[in-house]
């Protein structure tokens, strides 16, 4: 059976507690792992949060989906991480991307050398994880006779991304790969990459697929506003398929800065949205996400968390897809 995972966006405004209280939720229903964002101060702290999840779940994953090298330096990441792991019986896992430009603004951060950045993240945090003292001399980090005795060196490493360099690297270093709203007709061409790159070095990730699972027209409503933050930084071909325009973006990002998500979310066209997410009644639902199993070697599905209010219902239906594929 597919493993199915959820992924929390800590939106402002959700408590620490409230996060909690879903990912119990969503072990009782089954879900696998729990996927929880850092982006910067738009959301709880993420070690906090994990840290206070693992104390009421038992069973599933915990996981940063993602953190980035920016905000820390990635031996206090891998630190996190190994704290953890340690408090929740094993059971931690480590998401890693670049981050999104925006999350750096508020706080006056740019995003050097994305590539080398996030390679040296996943580098310095494996070395670590072994237990074994480090020195490290990278292109952005350093260490010297670094230790930890946190960490364990069967911790799975997940690389998010979209370009094809991100990509190539998760398939040659990664576990895993988190493929994220990816529009469905070049979903086969990420995979592609992903495994060309594990050609390369005989690795063999595992690939994690996430999009929006979408039954009715509520859940349709409260996600189109969240689809902005998709349609920021899209590859070329992607906004080319959907008539999506740099002057559209600019655009958003103006409604954005002057009114906020809600004032987004109406700009936002059915087009721009529809071939990124799976939409129907749970049946059709299931249907298309089987067939996308089963053509693209899925390995995990993550379901995106709206909000508080709607969340009960949401992994209720989506367990039932689950169920289903």
């Amino acid at each position: 059976m597919l493993r199915c995972g959820i992924g929390i966006n800590q939106s402002p405004g959700v408590t620490v507690q409230q996060t909690v209280e879903i990912c119990q939720d969503a072990e009782q229903k089954g879900y696998y792992s729990c996927w929880a964002a850092d982006q910067g101060l738009d959301c709880r702290d993420i070690f906090v949060t994990l840290a206070a999840i693992a104390q009421k779940t038992s069973k599933i994953r915990l996981g940063t989906g993602i953190t980035h090298p920016y905000t820390r330096h990635p031996a206090v990441t891998a630190s996190g991480i190994g704290s953890l792991n340690e408090l929740s019986n094993g059971r931690a896992f480590m998401g890693v991307s670049a981050g999104g430009i925006d999350t750096f603004i508020p706080m006056g951060l740019q995003r050097p050398k994305p590539i080398a950045a996030t390679r040296e993240l996943i580098q310095i945090s494996r070395l670590l994880f072994q237990g074994e003292r480090v020195s490290f001399k990278g292109e952005l980090f350093q260490l010297q006779d670094a230790y930890m005795d946190s960490g364990k060196a069967d911790i799975k490493i997940w690389l998010a991304g979209r370009g094809p360099k991100m990509l190539t690297m998760g398939g040659e270093i990664a576990d895993g790969v988190l493929l994220d709203f990816i529009h469905k007709d070049f979903l086969a061409d990420n995979v592609s990459v992903v495994m060309n790159g594990a050609k390369a070095t005989g690795n063999k990730p595992q690939i994690c697929y996430s999009t929006m699972i979408i039954t009715n027209e509520k859940v349709l409503e409260e996600f189109r506003p969240l689809m902005f933050w998709r349609l920021l930084e899209p590859p070329r071909n992607v906004m080319e398929a959907i008539g999506l325009t740099d002057s559209d973006i600019a655009v958003m990002r103006q409604a954005f800065a002057a009114e906020g998500l809600e004032a987004v979310g109406k700009l936002i066209k059915d087009e721009w949205l529809r071939p990124f997410v799976i939409m129907g009644s749970v049946e059709e639902c299931a249907n298309e996400l089987r067939e996308i199993v089963k053509k693209h070697r899925i390995d995990e599905f993550m379901l995106p968390i709206l909000s508080v209010e709607t969340t009960p219902d949401l992994l209720t239906d989506v367990a039932r897809v689950m169920a289903l594929t």
